[in-house]
């Protein structure tokens, strides 16, 4: 089994990716106010790639070949001779998501930047770009391209959220991304296998597998599927396991489905808020229905701690109807429901102050849906269940196991 502090991606994992969750707190952190002006051809010339470059990238990851760069690129004399850019730049766009205003967005950043840095989700996922796209990169370092090489090694991966009045802060936005500092995050592994047969529309971060090994030092309760589906991907932020999971995938289903009803952010609250109601998660404490019990009831906890190497059960408390496991204190627009915990409490529940680089997760739970908003508005922290390195939970229906084991591995990058 992988330590926290292995690496399983190879180099690739190894990229600066920066992800933040309110830009506009990092703007004040690093003493950029909203004043600050921005030269647009100055900051044009720190982040866009020599052309060769981005054709090549661009062509790789269009073929799914890292070879196919080269082979297509037609380079002329000044390209031997190109510099790489002090701040080398790659940014995702989700169109569907920020009221739709991604293509715009996109537009923009284009004009900013090139065509070929500015990604669309939608035609590029983030592993396919990491895979063909930076496996473009160091193709041609290792042909001696020096250009590409240092373009490799500068290079960041841009994500996150635009500020309220983004259409006028994207200069700086930009600006601060180039220049702010670089922090090492942990990643996980996340696997995940269920009885064959089960129909499910995985995430792009999730693909199938074929291999998946049990861990022989685990008990099992119920009877084992022969055959079985398995998948895995790596996560950096957070996932959740219950009725709140619920209503996030209702929610992000219906704005693919129907993007006209989620034109905005109040909008976007409105029909969120609506799933919440219709699904139950607020009326919980008034309601028998055995579809709104505790996740006590279909879910067993097996977690290493940081101090002891040896498995051990963890029960979970029986008013928890949703479960979160968090790995960057950004959950739900930025809250941190971990919460501010005093040196006293630490030490009386055997944790350690949470960071991004420990190769821990905090695992919380959340009991229905007033108990998570008093969370959200940060009145109040949330059920804290465990601290962990490395995690198996089973989630059974009666003797059938409908999702055997989720194991996720910490890796310190």
């Amino acid at each position: 089994m992988d330590s926290p502090s292995s690496s399983t991606t190879g180099d690739t994992s190894k990229v600066p990716i920066k992800s933040s969750s309110s830009i506009v707190e990092s703007l004040r952190g690093c003493g950029i106010s909203s004043g600050t002006h921005v030269d647009k051809e100055e900051l044009r010339k720190n982040l866009t790639m020599p052309k060769y470059l981005r054709f090549a990238m661009r062509d790789s990851i269009m073929f799914k070949d890292p070879t196919a760069g080269e082979n297509l690129c037609i380079r002329s004399k000044d390209d031997h001779k190109a510099v790489a850019p002090s701040t080398p730049m790659i940014v995702f766009i989700n169109p569907r998501s920020g009221g739709r205003h991604g293509p715009f967005l996109k537009e923009r950043l284009q004009h900013l930047m090139s065509e070929e840095q500015v990604l669309d989700m939608l035609d590029v996922k983030p592993h396919e770009f990491l895979q063909y796209g930076l496996g473009c990169l160091e193709m041609l370092t290792g042909l001696g391209d020096s250009c590409a090489k240092e373009t490799r090694k500068r290079i960041r991966i841009m994500g996150g959220s635009f500020p309220f009045s983004w259409k006028a802060a994207i200069k700086r936005t930009l600006y601060k991304a180039s220049i702010g500092p670089i922090c090492r995050l942990d990643s996980w592994r996340l696997s995940l296998s269920m009885p064959e047969g089960t129909i499910i529309e995985p995430p792009h971060s999730l693909k199938h597998t074929i291999e998946f090994t049990l861990d022989e030092g685990l008990e099992f309760e119920g009877e084992l599927s022969e055959n079985v589906i398995c998948y895995e991907g790596v996560f950096y932020n957070y996932f959740s396991i219950g009725m709140d999971a619920q209503v996030a995938y209702g929610f992000h289903h219906l704005r693919n489905e129907k993007p006209y009803l989620a034109q905005g952010p109040i909008t976007n609250k409105i029909i969120y808020s609506g799933y919440s109601c219709t699904q139950g998660w607020f009326f919980t404490p008034c309601t028998s229905d055995p579809g709104f019990r505790g996740l006590k009831n279909i879910l067993r906890m097996h977690v290493k701690k940081f101090n002891c190497p040896e498995w051990e059960q963890v029960p979970v408390p029986t008013s928890v109807r949703a479960i979160v496991a968090l790995n960057l204190h950004s959950y739900g627009s930025g809250r941190n429901p971990w919460g501010n915990l005093t040196p006293e409490y630490l030490e009386k529940r055997g944790f350690v102050e949470a960071q991004v680089d420990d190769g821990l997760l905090e695992i919380f739970g959340l009991k229905q849906g007033w108990h998570a908003s008093f969370v959200m508005s940060e009145l109040i922290s949330a059920k804290h269940i465990a601290q962990l390195f490395d995690w198996k939970s089973e989630v059974v229906n009666g003797k059938m196991h409908l999702c055997k084991w989720m194991e996720n591995r910490g890796n310190n990058q």
